[in-house]
Parts: C-alpha cells; sequence; structure tokens
C-alpha cells in the first residue's frame, strides 16, 4: 500500500474540523485524520507493507521547463506551495510521529510523491494499492498486475476501488489512458490548460478511438479528408495545440524509473521508539488515533504507556 501522503494530509485537512486540538489548542486535525485513514485503510485492506510516499518537491524543475503553468497558480508570494496557515505547523509533527511508529516515508530530490509511488508500483512483484484523492495517479492503475487506486472521493471515509474497469465507466476511455486523456482534456488544478477548444468528451472520443496521444497525433497528421472525431474543426484545434502536445506529456506522465534506495515498507509490529511515540501522542493529543492505528498494526494495547 502506497500512501500519497501530501494528498491524504491535505484531504484530512479539510475533511476534520480545525476544532479537533492539541492539548495546547493548536490544530491537529490533519495529523488525526491521517492516521485514522491510515488505520482504516490496514483494516479494510489488510496490506503487507505500506509506505508514505512524500512530495520532497511539489512543483519539480524539469515539468516547470516544460509546462511553466504547471501548478503556478499555487505558489504563495515566498515561492514555495500554499498552504492553510493551520495546515503547515502540522505536517512536521506528522514526519515524526511516522518515524516514532516505524513507517517507512519516502521522497526523492527533484520529483513529487507521484514519481516515488510510480516507481515503487513499477518495481513490486504483486499487487499494488495506491491511496490517493488525485486523479493523475489513475495512470497507473493496471488489471494485469493488480495495480489499483484506493481514490478519496470526499473526506477520510469515502473511499472508492479504481481498476481499470472504474476508469473506462467514469471517463469513456481504454482503461490505461487516463494520462493521454488528460493531456488533452487539461486540467485546472494543476495548471494544466489542455488542447484549447477539446473537452473532455472530445479528449476521450479521440483517445478511445487511436489508442493513446501518439495515435492521435500520427492520425492527425496525416488525415486528409475530416470525419469524426478528426472533424476539421479537432483538426485545426490539434494543429494550433501541437506546441503543447509536444510539451505536457512530460509534465502529465508519473516517472516510473527513479533512483530510490531499496524500500522494505514492512509493517511495524511495535513503534520503532515508543517513547517517542508516548511523548508525540501526548503533546499533541493523539492517543485516541494512534490507538487505532496500533490496533490495525497489531501492536500490544500497552504499547503507549510509560
Amino acid at each position: 500500500m502506497l500512501l500519497d501522503a501530501a494528498s491524504l494530509y491535505f484531504r484530512a485537512f479539510y475533511g476534520v474540523p480545525t476544532s479537533v486540538t492539541a492539548p495546547d489548542g493548536r490544530p491537529v486535525n490533519a495529523v488525526r485524520g491521517f492516521l485514522d485513514m491510515t488505520a482504516r485503510l490496514l483494516t479494510a485492506h489488510a496490506p503487507d507493507r505500506l509506505v508514505a510516499c512524500w512530495d520532497d518537491d511539489w512543483r519539480p524543475a524539469f515539468r516547470v521547463e516544460a509546462l511553466p503553468s504547471y501548478k503556478a497558480h499555487r505558489l504563495s508570494p515566498d515561492g514555495g506551495e500554499e498552504t492553510p496557515e493551520e495546515l503547515g505547523p502540522q505536517v512536521p509533527v506528522l514526519v515524526d510521529v511516522l518515524a516514532a511508529a516505524g513507517i517507512d516515508r519516502v521522497g526523492a530530490p527533484g520529483y513529487e510523491a507521484d514519481d516515488v509511488i510510480g516507481t515503487l508500483a513499477t518495481r513490486a512483484r504483486g499487487p499494488v494499492d495506491v491511496v490517493t484523492g488525485d486523479r493523475d495517479l489513475f495512470q497507473l492503475v493496471d488489471d494485469a498486475r493488480g495495480v489499483r487506486v484506493l481514490y478519496t472521493n470526499r473526506g477520510i471515509a469515502d473511499i472508492e476501488v479504481v481498476d481499470e474497469a472504474a476508469v473506462t465507466a467514469r471517463y469513456g476511455i481504454p482503461g490505461r489512458a487516463y494520462a493521454d486523456f488528460a493531456v488533452l482534456r487539461g486540467d485546472p488544478s494543476d495548471g494544466l490548460p489542455g488542447v484549447a477548444g477539446i473537452g473532455a468528451k472530445t479528449a476521450a472520443a479521440l483517445v478511445s478511438e487511436f489508442g493513446d496521444l501518439a495515435g492521435v497525433r500520427s492520425a492527425a497528421a496525416r488525415t486528409v479528408v475530416p470525419r469524426a472525431p478528426l472533424t476539421a474543426a479537432v483538426l485545426k484545434k490539434l494543429h494550433a495545440g501541437a506546441d503543447y502536445l509536444d510539451a505536457a506529456p512530460v509534465v502529465v506522465a508519473v516517472a516510473r524509473d527513479i533512483a530510490l534506495p531499496a524500500v522494505e515498507g514492512a509493517l511495524p509490529r511495535r513503534p520503532a521508539d515508543p517513547a517517542a511515540l508516548a511523548a508525540l501522542a501526548d503533546a499533541h493529543g493523539l492517543r485516541s488515533s494512534l490507538g487505532r492505528l496500533g490496533a490495525a498494526l497489531g501492536w500490544p494495547a500497552d504499547v503507549l504507556d510509560r
């Protein structure tokens, strides 16, 4: 099980009220929500390995170089990612909790969590569950290899299992064609404009007809007599968007071969540092959430007692 950590703690922040606080009054809703979601996922899906995948770089240079609009609308005045004021201080707490619990947390300089997930999913020898609220990771679903997405629809409790059939049902495209569909349609949440004038319906028709983006572009280049879905209007839009179509695939495609050390991801049968975890639990009011996580991991009931 690969957790898209930033996606989940943002989802937890917005899904759990900020009135959930530590003893000193600081909000811990994102941390509590993240831990509770992880406990439920462990109980429901019983993975044998677990990795929290981290954004070491939320806006990698190679993607910005290809498409300067990539996530530009999320930039804060200091050049970092715009983050709710009450969420920022919770992220280091979550980092400390994961370390004390013994849950592997993996990032890579210059890459997003998506790329860590793509690489670990590609390396995996068995089935993989990717937990995320980011549709970009639908491109990883692969029924033959048992790779699916556990998609957080709303809040922290509504989980949709997404496999190839679910991608087809949702978008009307082949199950492994999400990345090509997203390039054509665009995604405003990532600053991805798409081909001007081509919406979801046309993008789906093009990908379904020609298999992938390369097939769409090849067909557009050789089409003399327009016909649906390559009508004269669509051909004009594809030709006008040629520069964008040259650049966008490297932005959308999840990297699957970045340099990562071997990652064990073994489920911790006891906390890595029980004393540190107990101190974090007391300081931040996390005993109930850590109790649920511990129960899901099979920890002794008294593991946090000091």
